[in-house]
């Protein structure tokens, strides 16, 4: 027997148009490209967004096709998202920190139609003008005055498409399992994959993450997100605004501790989400100002493990709650939740912030579990740890048009590989031990490099570290620890190994401490291994 309600397609579309009618006023800020600051509200939104699902009409973009952004968190980025997938096309996210020949693959690889760029993004495309395919038009965001001299072909001013459409629009109605947006992976290691989301999964993501025991979005709320509009779905941020009323902070392009600052004061913000290399600037801002943004609440951190002393730095010193979620590009892209339970609340301090340094609680319909080499499913007891394996129905079935990643990335049961070696706890508390390619193994047994991050950023004199494997011939590997030193600041190796002898066990102490005055991050802005191991391949151990 079937119940009997009604069978309403879930879509996109439905979140902004229900945040114009019912939170009509609230505001959406933009620090601009250009300068200024911009503000209009979500009722003004909606009817610019259809105004660009008309143009997209008027140029033939059709159900499925694929338009993508290549562009900031700002006000018109805001309208994309919307009106691409509300028409039925594909909301494509370039990632503009990609090198060439990673966005010539992504463009041609997706078959983009046309690109919607923020004018600084021009050279970019003008190195990519003879790689572009099928792009038949460039629109740059921005009005006639703005537009900037270039040598590509087809250019449209964005402001100019919007202008001489018509204000309403009627949404249309289809099949839920359409696909909305595609975002791509880095490629750090081979080609990038494009995770291609729905309607339907991307409209239930966004019910999870506005609920209390995740994001806990709502209309009394000041949201910034740092994390940018081009890397793995916003975060899902864009949609939870719109669903729930919540006033949308964008700081366009620029990222520095300052300026996020002055936005988080002067807008009111109560809660901010961001990677910890930025939360680690904001930080620094705080210090020398002596206070936090007056309003700030709540930070969540997402895109690599918080070190813990950043947590004891910003609840310790300035009463702001912080906590993590985890995700993954595949996971569209929130998987866990790292709010405490009441049972944790009021535990010593000490005791919370290490609580909060783990990645957290599943939240509702993403399942976990951990397995060996083989497969079988580990315990989840808080100590063994093996490969972390999801499903979930907002996680990825497949690559887009590959595949051969798609075979080797699931499981027999369909659970996707998420490539992160993890423990599981009895309350369900997950926490990353590494990445499955950055875990050290030495002399037959794993050491975890973020564990050992963590412990040496607890140093007063480190304000970054790294940890990697180093060949050694007895060992197979061995830790070397890189560190950029607190500003002015010069500790000694030994200084920092004996700082770390009470903390970690005696065989996970690095055999040697590098000092280098940055380290080197991908392009969402997470700490590159990779290029680390680059730079370190000849380096031999003093132990070896």
């Amino acid at each position: 027997m079937l119940g009997l309600m009604m069978d309403r397609p879930l879509l996109i579309s439905q979140l902004i148009a229900f945040g114009a009618r019912y939170q009509g006023e609230t505001e959406i800020v933009t620090r601009t490209i250009e300068g200024p600051i911009h503000r209009y509200t979500i009722a003004e939104a909606h009817e610019r967004s259809m105004r660009l699902a008309n143009a997209l009409e008027r140029l033939g973009i059709k159900l499925g096709d694929r338009v993508a952004t290549l562009a900031w968190n700002t006000y018109r980025h805001f309208e994309l998202y919307f009106g691409i997938s509300g028409l039925g096309a594909v909301c494509h996210t370039l990632n503009p920190r990609l090198f060439a020949g990673q966005l010539d693959y992504i463009i041609n690889h997706a078959a983009d139609r046309l690109i919607f760029s923020d004018t600084s993004f021009a050279p970019i495309l003008e190195n990519l003008t003879d790689k572009l395919g099928k792009v038949e038009a460039i629109v740059f965001l921005c009005d006639r005055e703005n537009m900037p001299q270039t040598t590509l072909p087809n250019v449209l001013c964005y402001e100019e498409l919007l202008a001489g459409e018509d204000p309403s629009f009627d949404w249309p109605d289809f099949d839920e399992r359409t696909a909305s947006s595609l975002c791509y992976t880095s490629g750090t290691t081979g080609e990038p994959k494009g995770a291609l989301y729905s309607h339907r999964s991307t409209m239930l993501h966004t019910f999870a993450v506005c609920a209390a025991e995740s994001f806990g979005l709502s209309s009394s709320e000041v949201f910034l997100p740092v994390v940018p509009m081009f890397h793995a779905n916003a975060w899902g941020i864009p949609y939870g605004c719109a669903m729930t009323g919540t006033k949308l902070v964008m700081p366009g392009a620029r990222m520095e501790g300052d300026m996020i600052f002055e936005l988080l004061d002067k807008e009111d913000v109560t809660f901010a989400a961001g990677v910890p290399t930025v939360w680690l600037m904001l930080l620094d801002e705080m210090k020398k100002q002596g206070r936090k943004p007056h309003a700030l609440k709540s930070m969540l951190v997402g895109g690599s493990a918080v070190p813990r002393a950043m947590i004891a730095d910003f609840e310790g010193k300035f009463g702001i709650d912080v906590f993590h979620a985890w995700g993954m590009t595949e996971m569209s892209p929130i998987g866990t939740n790292g709010r405490l339970m009441r049972t944790m609340q009021n535990q010593p301090e000490e005791k919370r912030w290490d609580a909060k340094a783990k990645q957290g609680r599943a939240i509702f319909a993403v399942e976990m579990k951990i397995v060996d080499e083989k497969g079988e499913r580990l315990p989840e007891d808080g100590v063994v740890f093996g490969e972390l394996l999801v499903r979930g129905p907002w996680i990825a079935s497949g690559y887009y048009n590959n595949k051969k990643a798609s075979e080797a990335a699931f499981d027999k049961e369909g659970w996707f590989r998420t490539g992160d070696v993890a423990t599981i706890d009895t309350d369900g508390i997950m926490q990353i031990v590494d990445r499955s390619k950055d875990v050290i193994k030495s002399g037959g047994e794993w050491i975890s490099s973020i564990d050992l991050e963590n412990a040496a950023m607890g140093h007063p004199q480190v304000a970054q570290a790294a940890v990697i494997g180093i060949a050694h011939p007895k060992w197979d590997e061995r830790p070397l620890l890189i560190v950029v030193p607190e500003g002015g600041k010069q500790p000694g190796k030994e200084d920092i190994v004996e700082f770390l002898k009470d903390k970690i066990a005696k065989w996970w102490l690095p055999d040697d401490v590098q000092f280098v005055d940055e380290l080197p991050l991908t392009a969402t802005g997470k700490v590159s291994k990779l290029d680390l191991r680059k730079k370190f391949e000849d380096y031999k151990l003093p132990t070896a």
